[in-house]
This record gives C-alpha cells, sequence and structure tokens, in this order.
C-alpha cells in the first residue's frame, strides 16, 4: 500500500516521507495529553459497575443545514471492552429534546427503534435560529466526543452547555443558500475498495490498526454501498469520487468498486471518478509483495501451503506478472468522460456547471512522495480554465493543494507538489468562475479558504470506508452553495464507524471529525447564475 493513514509502506519508504522535527514536536505536544486522557478513561471503565449502568457517550453534530440537525452518539455497557478500550455495545431507545431555549427543550425526535449506534434527524428547523438540545438514551445524557485535542466542538456551534455532563448544548442554523436550488452533488473519496485493516500508517510500529469483526462484511465494500444509498437518499443528482477508490491498484478491487458506483446511476453521466495514489498499482513492487494484486495474493496463499517463501519455495516473474498500472484503472471506470476517451483527467460540461476531475498523483513512486499532475495535465488544465475564466467550475483531485491544521504531523506526501499547487491556485486566481476544490486523501473533514484565491473553497473530505464515514453533499443554488457532511445511516455502516473510531489508539475523531461543525457544514455565496442544469437531469 502507499501513502495516506491506511497505507502499509515498507520501512525505507516510509522513512523518506519523515516529517521534520518540528512537525514531531508540535504534533507529540498535542498528542500527549489526549493519550494521558485515554489512559484514564480505560481505568475508569475498569471499575466495577451495576448491571443496568448505561454509558452514552461520543456525542456529535454532524449534519447541520438551514433546517435540519443529524446528531449521533453511542451507548455501551460500562466495565466493559469490546478488544478495542471500546465499551460493548448496550441497545436501547435514543431521543433527542431540543427547544429554543437552554430551560425549555419541549420538543423531541427519536429513532425507530433501540439501537447501541443513535442517529436522530431534527427537522422543520428554522434558518437563523438558535436550538439548545440534549441527547438522552434511558434517562442518560450523552457526553460529546473530546475534541481538547483541536480545541474543537463537536456538537455544536457555541460552547454553551460544556462542562455540564450531558447539556443542553446549542447551535444555530445557518441561513441557506441564496437563490434556487439547481442540483445536488454527493462528494465522496478514499473508498479503498480491498483493504482490511484501517489505520496502518506508512509501515511504523504504531498503535495497531482496526479490522473488522469476524462474519460481518468487508468494511470498504459495506461502507462504499451505504455510501450510495444515502446519496440517494439524500437527493444527489451526482456523485464524484476522488480518488483511492481501491487499496491498492488491483483490477479485482476496481471491478467491484465499478459494481457499487454503478448502483448511483451510470459512469461518465451520472458519476466521475478520478485516480488517487493507491489506485497506481506499482508494476514491480506488486510481484514483490504478493498484496496488491487479487490474484498475486491467492497464488501467495496457494503456495504458503508448501512452506515458507524464500526458504521453501522461491519464485520468478513472468511477463503476464507485470500489472499495468494506468490501463487497470482505465479498463474499470472506461467510458467516454472526455478527453482521448477514458483518461484520467477530463473536463465535463453539465448544463452550465464545469468540471474537471484531476489525476493527481501522475508519476512513479510508491505514494509517500507529494502528489503531482504532470507538466502535460498541468497544461491542459490552465488552458481548460483560460477557455472561459468565468464559467462556474468545480474541480476535484485526490491530493489536497494544501493542508493546514492537521493533528498529526505534515509530510511532503499530504498534498500536491508545492510547485504544482502554487501554479493552480495562480490559475484560480485567474478564473472567478472556480468556487470550490474538492479533495481527498487526508482522510478528514477540513474547509479552507485559499488564500491567494478566495473565491475558491478547497474542502477535505473524510474518507468514506471508516469513521466518520460517509459523504459531503454540496447543494448548488443560484447565488451560493452548502456543503454538508452525512455519515452513511445504514446501521452495519454505523457500527463499523464507531469500530474505526479507535484508529490512531482512539485519537482518529480529533483528526477525521473536523475541528467544528463549519469544518464539515457551510454555506458561502458565489455567483452560480451561469447554471442552467436541471434537478434530475443526470439521474436515471
Amino acid at each position: 500500500m502507499r501513502c495516506c493513514f491506511s497505507a502499509h509502506l515498507p520501512a525505507l519508504a516510509a522513512l523518506s516521507a519523515f516529517p521534520g522535527p518540528c512537525e514531531v514536536l508540535r504534533s507529540g505536544a498535542r498528542l500527549a495529553p489526549a493519550l494521558l486522557r485515554t489512559a484514564s478513561t480505560a481505568m475508569q471503565r475498569a471499575r466495577s459497575h451495576h448491571p443496568d449502568d448505561l454509558t452514552a457517550v461520543n456525542l456529535e453534530l454532524v449534519t447541520l443545514t438551514e433546517d435540519t440537525a443529524v446528531i449521533t452518539w453511542y451507548t455501551g455497557i460500562p466495565g466493559t471492552d469490546d478488544g478495542l478500550g471500546h465499551p460493548l455495545p448496550a441497545i436501547t431507545e435514543g431521543e433527542v429534546a431540543y427547544g429554543t431555549h437552554p430551560s425549555r427543550l419541549n420538543r423531541t425526535a427519536s429513532e425507530g427503534r433501540p439501537t447501541a449506534h443513535h442517529q436522530v434527524e431534527l427537522t422543520g428547523l428554522e434558518p437563523g435560529q438558535t436550538y439548545y438540545y440534549q441527547a438522552r438514551s434511558r434517562g442518560v445524557a450523552a457526553t460529546p466526543t473530546p475534541l481538547h485535542l483541536v480545541r474543537g466542538n463537536a456538537v455544536g456551534t457555541s460552547t454553551f452547555g460544556f462542562g455540564s455532563g450531558g447539556g443542553p448544548y446549542s447551535f444555530t442554523t445557518p441561513q441557506p443558500p441564496p437563490g434556487r436550488l439547481l442540483l445536488s452533488v454527493a462528494l465522496c473519496n478514499d473508498l479503498h475498495l480491498g483493504e482490511t485493516t484501517a489505520g496502518l500508517v506508512g509501515g511504523l510500529p504504531l498503535p495497531r490498526g482496526v479490522s473488522q469483526q469476524p462474519g460481518r462484511a468487508p468494511y470498504p465494500e459495506l461502507m462504499s454501498r451505504a455510501l450510495v444509498e444515502e446519496a440517494r437518499r439524500r437527493g444527489a443528482d451526482l456523485l464524484l469520487a476522488g480518488g483511492d477508490i481501491s487499496a491498492g491498484g488491483a483490477a479485482h478491487d476496481l471491478r467491484e468498486a465499478r459494481r457499487i458506483l454503478d448502483g448511483f446511476g451510470t459512469h461518465g453521466r451520472d458519476y466521475f471518478v478520478v485516480r488517487g495514489n493507491h489506485d497506481r498499482s506499482q508494476d514491480t513492487s506488486t510481484f514483490r509483495t504478493g498484496g496488491a494484486a487479487h490474484d498475486l495474493r491467492e497464488a501467495r496463499r496457494i503456495l504458503d501451503g508448501f512452506g515458507t517463501h524464500g526458504r521453501d519455495y522461491f519464485v520468478v516473474r513472468g511477463n503476464h506478472d507485470r500489472s499495468q498500472d494506468t490501463s487497470t484503472f482505465r479498463t474499470a471506470f472506461a467510458g467516454g468522460v472526455g478527453r482521448d476517451d477514458g483518461l484520467e483527467y477530463f473536463a465535463r460540461d453539465l448544463g452550465g456547471l464545469r468540471i474537471i476531475g484531476l489525476d493527481t498523483y501522475v508519476k512513479t513512486g510508491n505514494g509517500a512522495d507529494a502528489g503531482g499532475l504532470g507538466a502535460e495535465q498541468l497544461a491542459w488544465f490552465r488552458a481548460r480554465l483560460r477557455e472561459a475564466p468565468d464559467q462556474p467550475t468545480l474541480v476535484f483531485g485526490h491530493h489536497p493543494l494544501t493542508v493546514r491544521d492537521s493533528v498529526f504531523p505534515v509530510t511532503r506526501g499530504h498534498c500536491l507538489d508545492r510547485r504544482q499547487a502554487r501554479a493552480v491556485v495562480d490559475a484560480y486566481a485567474s478564473a472567478p468562475g472556480v468556487f470550490l476544490h474538492h479533495a481527498g486523501h487526508t482522510h478528514r473533514n477540513k474547509r479552507t479558504v485559499l488564500t491567494r484565491a478566495p473565491h475558491v473553497t478547497q474542502q477535505e473530505v473524510a474518507a468514506a470506508k471508516e469513521y466518520p464515514g460517509g459523504f459531503t453533499l454540496l447543494r448548488i443554488h443560484s447565488g451560493g452553495y452548502a456543503l454538508n457532511h452525512y455519515k452513511s445511516g445504514d446501521l452495519a455502516a454505523r457500527q463499523w464507524s464507531e469500530r474505526s473510531r479507535r484508529v490512531a489508539a482512539g485519537l482518529w475523531p480529533h483528526h477525521a471529525l473536523g475541528r467544528s461543525v463549519t469544518d464539515r457544514n457551510s454555506v458561502t455565496s458565489h455567483d452560480l447564475s451561469g447554471v442552467t442544469v436541471s434537478r434530475g437531469v443526470n439521474r436515471m
């Protein structure tokens, strides 16, 4: 595997991507207090509890629109441990009491059935109104996911209710984007089909990864299918998948990804994909590791029945063992989306909305280094923007242009090559029609306004395949747009999302959720009146 937070590189490749001493010290200072708090919490859980006791934790305000809010939490049995430092599930009812005054929570919303993985949606809210709420299970108030590591807030748009041990907490609904709704686009990335363990970082001896429970569906498939279903349910007209569709570029995994995404609609019309660094199978390393291709993995398993490779049996490559890097992805997602009928970067006009997909790893490497567009693609990209600088344009690619405010040490492999990123931003500065750059790779929700092109928002979207697990819905209006993150509502997806929050010794929420509600939910004014496409025009 290569790069990203779930990659598993050989040790030498990882060493080449080590952060600088300042990054290590900065992150160490942040991580140490949280690790101590985690250890303290584990000791408290070890104490004896009454059999009927209940713990309600990990409260999060995931989604906030002008008229809805989605709130999630988890109920567990105190004093128990699922093997990952997490209490065993306590299946019970859940409700959210809320109102416009902290002492009058006179409205309630509840779930349809008991569960340990609670998800309640408040509807019929008024734009611009402040609400107070408390989530409860069996009379126990849920406590927030602590984001002290980043001075963040998981449960509201203010700090009201903090320190109270259960709220009520508060949020203020935004105003809707100006103008009429034109269409909705689901933004997702990092599906990682074929991955079996979440949270393996660079082949280093860091906290162990998290695997799916025995007997359950592979989590990348489970989460990808849940994403497609949730995107359809939330009214997405288009879906953009921003790279790392597979865990290692194996043809088998890319074909499976194609089957899952075809559940949303037709590739090249209803959904579009671009490659990430994981989607480029490394020719020599594919054979050498026996892990990037499905068939080579199976051959290794069979031959291991004889003994230990390198001691009891030996192999050499043949011509059929050389995976064709570019053609593997192109074969899986062939189908006329633009330049050269299937090349991994393209431009497409959808009723006045221009979508540009970038391949941000057009290079030879192991994924631990910075992303790169290549000279040909960069020239092509600049030319497309110069052709129609004022046309409403959405750009998506795997690597971010810049990475700011990361909990973990930032290495050069986290984003696009610095010079090329600067060239892209310079092109944006001369193209006022560009309004959004969607990126993945960092596996987190983070909104960044590009300083040298302030009309462009870079939205990093958390990985689809693990906590928080889901996608971001872009709602395009004639006078602006909204970005709202949704967790997948499928129960099995919620179970895996809760289990995978234990990545990085339980520190993953500090990184992945978004330090504030506005990192995953925002409204921006921008003239998008040039978009003439009608809702549903691209849906089957």
